[in-house]
């Protein structure tokens, strides 16, 4: 195996999380990491902006290493985006818990089992959630967050609004809702007087 120009490290933590990346970070040290990345973001999120400063930064050679999978991210449909992003710089890739190297064609392997494994997890997941909710539907029960508003509140909003005794903006902060979800109450009952 050719030796890589430098190994990065990334180590994120959740925004608002108690924990720190001290033990991520002290791994990826001991893992022959020359340059560390430390983020606090979300690992479902796309603004994580000293990843995609890392991602930039990589070259011909290069390996990227995580001490965990999920500390890359959470989403496989982000985590697919950024082993494509890794792979078109000619880097690999690390995973020092899951022991993933993508520098080795076991590694590369492992990474595609990964990747169909979860696939069919999320499949499955999407498939007993549509089964949960025709079941729900067929019982007669709604599902969802509980509204806000009562039809008599959307009523009276619509009514104030519409009629013009009343400003958009103050029907939103008597409610205490937004005033988008001021807007769509009064265009649905617009829409119902047409």
């Amino acid at each position: 195996m050719t030796p890589a120009l430098y190994l990065a490290g990334y180590a994120r933590v959740s925004r608002g999380d108690e924990q720190s990346n001290a033990v991520r970070t002290a791994a990826l040290t001991r893992a022959g990491c020359r340059r560390l990345f430390e983020e606090a973001a979300g690992g479902g999120r796309w603004d994580r902006p000293v990843l995609y400063n890392m991602l930039s930064l990589l070259r011909e050679g290069d390996v990227v290493a995580v001490w965990k999978l999920g500390r890359l991210s959470r989403s496989l449909k982000d985590l697919l985006h950024i082993m494509e992003r890794i792979g078109a710089a000619g880097a690999g890739f690390r995973s020092l818990t899951e022991g993933i190297d993508t520098t080795t064609p076991a590694g590369r392997t492992m990474m595609r089992m990964i990747s169909a494994f979860a696939e069919i997890e999320r499949e499955m997941i999407r498939e007993r959630t549509s089964a949960g909710l025709a079941q729900a539907r067929a019982e007669s029960r709604v599902g969802g967050r509980k509204r806000k508003l009562t039809e008599r509140q959307r009523a009276e909003i619509a009514d104030r609004v519409t009629s013009g005794r009343k400003a958009a903006t103050e029907m939103a902060r008597i409610f205490g809702v937004s005033q988008l979800i001021e807007s769509r109450i009064v265009a649905e009952a617009r829409a119902k007087a047409e």
